[in-house]
């Protein structure tokens, strides 16, 4: 069961085990930003809506009225290729344990939608010295240039956080997970 201790709640590690399986690998951020989105109790709510019968299980085609009353828009592609995904049983029906795998991917793959070549280019930008990396100097001189600057403290929080493996500055995918983790775009 996705929600393995029926608590109501998604944990990160709960998660990581659903992605996992679907072939993902998020990072720690990417993780903590879903599962503060991910509101179990809110998708089981539309779920029930669209199961009439009280079976268990909603037609795929009910799904993407389901996703535009939460708040998603998904294509009609990236439906198809999620439900794919999730439709275990292959059943053609989704039950409520497949929806929230589908809801999470699709939250999911919708993080991952960043722009490469835009989240390259910020790098560069904020990289002054081009050693492919961003030092604390050059991390600070870049968020006192923002419109909200923040504090001494906050910025060595922010660079703490993402520097996963503690060499005292930030390479491209830890940047990238920054942005990710505080859903900002470029």
């Amino acid at each position: 069961m996705f929600d393995a201790d029926g608590g109501g709640d998604i944990s990160t590690r709960e998660l990581g085990t659903i992605m996992s399986r679907l072939g993902m690998n998020p990072s720690r951020a990417e993780l903590n930003d879903i599962v503060h989105e991910v509101d179990a109790d809110e998708f089981k709510l539309a779920f029930d809506m669209f199961d009439a019968d009280g079976g268990g299980d909603i037609s795929t085609r009910e799904l993407g009225t389901i996703m535009s009353r939460l708040g998603m828009n998904p294509s009609r592609a990236e439906l198809n290729d999620i439900v794919h995904e999730v439709d275990a049983d292959g059943s053609g029906t989704i039950d409520f344990e497949e929806f929230l795998e589908m809801m999470v991917l699709y939250m999911a793959v919708e993080k991952k939608e960043l722009n490469e070549e835009e989240v390259r280019a910020a790098f560069r930008i904020i990289d002054n010295n081009n050693d492919g990396f961003i030092s604390m100097v050059e991390w600070k001189e870049y968020l006192l240039s923002c419109d909200e600057p923040l504090t001494e403290q906050e910025m060595q929080e922010l660079m703490d956080d993402g520097d996963v493996n503690r060499d005292g500055r930030l390479d491209f995918d830890e940047f990238k997970d920054i942005l990710m983790a505080f859903n900002i775009s470029w």
